[in-house]
């Protein structure tokens, strides 16, 4: 079970990095920038491509991608919201909320397994590990030069800022208790 938590999480990484590298080359040379409808846009394929992997982990695919999309839609027009407010400082708030829905929705709706408390301390450890994941990779859009971007340094930055996320959601530790009521 742990392994599988492992894999899935990976496989979501790469497929959600895919798309988000993807994202960023069309952000850059074909879509107009500042349009809150291919924000909105973004949003819900992108976080459509993480329900996705979240719920093909508990084998409810289409389930996890209609709830990640109604989470990613939710937190893209939240974000357009709250930026006349306080800027792209809410583009961190959402990211928070976004991981939060997430975990539920993955805790609650697609793997009903954990406590209530379980689902909050993983969604908490999604958010701040993926938040530290992006903060940590933010930098690969500047200097502003998408024609000389490296776009598999973007995948591979992308991985790495989705990949705890993931895994706070799917690697369990149900193992060890299935061998120690086995023993």
């Amino acid at each position: 079970m742990w392994a599988r938590g492992i894999r899935d999480a990976f496989a979501g990484a790469i497929v959600t990095a895919a798309v988000s590298t993807l994202g960023d080359y069309l952000w850059a040379n074909v879509l107009p920038h500042h349009r809150p409808a291919y924000g909105l846009a973004h949003g819900t394929l992108l976080f459509l491509t993480v329900g996705a992997g979240l719920g093909a982990a508990g084998r409810r695919t289409v389930i996890g991608a209609a709830g990640g999309a109604a989470i990613g839609f939710s937190a893209a027009a939240g974000f357009y919201l709250l930026q006349p407010f306080i800027g792209y400082s809410g583009l961190f708030v959402m990211f928070v909320g976004l991981w939060i829905a997430l975990g539920l929705l993955n805790g609650r709706v697609l793997r009903p397994h954990d406590s209530i408390g379980t689902v909050f301390v993983r969604s908490a450890l999604a958010a701040i590990g993926s938040g530290i994941g992006f903060y940590a990779i933010s930098g690969i859009w500047f200097p502003f030069r998408p024609r000389r971007w490296d776009y598999a340094i973007h995948f591979l930055c992308w991985t790495v800022a989705y990949l705890p996320g993931f895994a706070a959601l799917l690697v369990s530790q149900s193992t060890s208790v299935k061998i120690t009521e086995r023993v």
